[in-house]
């Protein structure tokens, strides 16, 4: 059995959920290794549908393990929220979910500062999703102030790290921000009660998951958001606060990097983006709205409209370099299938000079103009085939460039949201 990662290679919402619901049926073990609730998957089966912010997407496949890693920063009530949300599905996880104690945990506190700052910095705002993720990771990276999963199963100490944690954001709160400081006892109690329920899934994921690997198990590894909202090498600073990329998942969950076997990116047939920042594709007329429309591209987490653009074949240059793609997942083929005309962008010209790799400067890259090439759209509908051969011509045509100019082979073909939906190249 193999050792996949799976992960977004543009901005996010690629539908990573499904491709990786799609090769659950090949692995034993599925990995969050980073990211919080601030990610939305969704999955679809028949006339079933789930939308997870936490627990990895395979849990809908109740003969396997799923594993929330050390990278990952856990809200524990939106954790529930999900647990009992399958559970009135006649799906459990008992006995199949794997926390580790090492995970970071998103406290009442860190999401009030985080709608304080975005609120006073209204226009300049990153533009996150106000579930604390950033606060978070900022309080485990200052190492002073993160309160882990297993500090919840000591009850004589949580409550001093409590107070003493939340006595600086109260500060920070009053004196920066002009709120009201936020009461103690509440977050100690709800907390340990927390920690209660968290106990049974507490396990040291990196010995489980190296055991697994050892024994020859599957293991799948699911990111989240997508490679350009790497804290490192994406658009920074309108990026998310982990490593969104295939390294974050050694990080994340406590694996050697030799343990990888293949690195699958998922691409949109497209490109879309929530939030702030610069987007050289980005269509703000007519065929863009026309694209959200036929795609119903808003955010699984938030509700709100994504932007929508062609694909960034630049981009894609970018993510294939940095995660060491073995092949990709094209995604949402079918949403283009009415489309007359499609374009791709090759390359950027700034200056008059041709760019083929994405720039750093946020600057360069928002005066960057895409340089595009026209493919005669398919228009005929792709949803109900299950062959690469069945697909139309210009179908084919398209996605061989996309293959020629990023020198990775497509994997699997995605023409709806539908688990069956779903070439295998």
């Amino acid at each position: 059995m193999s050792v996949r990662v799976v992960l977004g290679a543009q901005w996010g919402d690629e539908g990573k959920a499904k491709i990786v619901d799609y090769l659950t049926g090949d692995a034993d073990v599925v990995v969050r290794y980073q990211g919080g609730a601030n990610a939305g998957h969704t999955i679809k089966a028949g006339d079933l549908e789930f939308v997870f912010h936490l627990i990895p997407a395979g849990i809908v496949h109740q003969e396997k393990s799923c594993v929330i890693g050390n990278g990952v920063v856990l809200d524990p009530s939106a954790l529930f929220s999900e647990v009992e949300d399958l559970e009135q599905r006649g799906i459990s996880v008992e006995g199949r979910l794997f926390i580790s104690p090492n995970t970071h945990l998103v406290m009442p506190y860190h999401k009030r500062l985080e709608q304080a700052s975005e609120e006073r910095e209204s226009q300049e705002a990153i533009g996150t999703t106000l579930r604390g993720i950033g606060p978070c990771y900022q309080d485990k990276i200052n190492r002073s102030a993160g309160i882990r999963v297993g500090d919840l199963m000591d009850t004589d100490m949580l409550p001093v790290k409590i107070r003493s944690v939340l006595k600086e954001k109260n500060d920070i709160l009053t004196q920066v921000y002009g709120l009201e400081p936020m009461e103690d006892t509440p977050i100690i109690e709800e907390y340990i009660a927390l920690g209660d329920r968290l106990a049974p899934f507490v396990t040291d994921t990196s010995v489980y998951l190296n055991q697994a690997i050892e024994e020859g198990r599957g293991v799948l590894f699911e990111g989240s958001q997508g490679t350009l909202l790497d804290v490192d090498h994406g658009t920074y600073p309108f990026v998310t606060s982990s490593n969104t990329t295939a390294g974050g998942a050694c990080t994340g969950a406590g694996i050697g990097p030799t343990k990888i076997d293949e690195v699958v990116g998922v691409v949109k047939a497209y490109t879309t983006r929530v939030g702030n920042g610069p987007f050289p594709t980005e269509l703000t007329d007519e065929m863009g709205e026309r694209i959200r429309s036929i795609g119903h591209e808003f955010g699984a987490t938030t509700g709100r409209p994504r932007r929508c653009g062609w694909l960034d074949i630049v981009i894609l240059r970018l993510a294939a370099r940095i995660n060491g793609l073995s092949s990709m997942a094209v995604t949402r083929l079918d949403i283009l299938d009415e489309l007359e005309e499609i374009k791709m962008c090759t390359h950027y010209r700034y200056n008059g000079e041709d760019l083929m790799h994405f720039p750093s400067d946020l600057k360069v890259l928002a005066k960057c103009e895409p340089v595009y090439e026209v493919f005669k759209g398919w228009q005929a509908p792709t949803n109900g085939i299950r062959s690469w051969a069945e697909l139309p011509e210009n179908a084919r045509i398209y996605l061989n460039r996309i293959k020629e100019l990023i020198r990775t082979p497509i994997s699997i073909v995605s023409v709806g949201p539908d688990r069956a939906e779903t070439i295998v190249v």
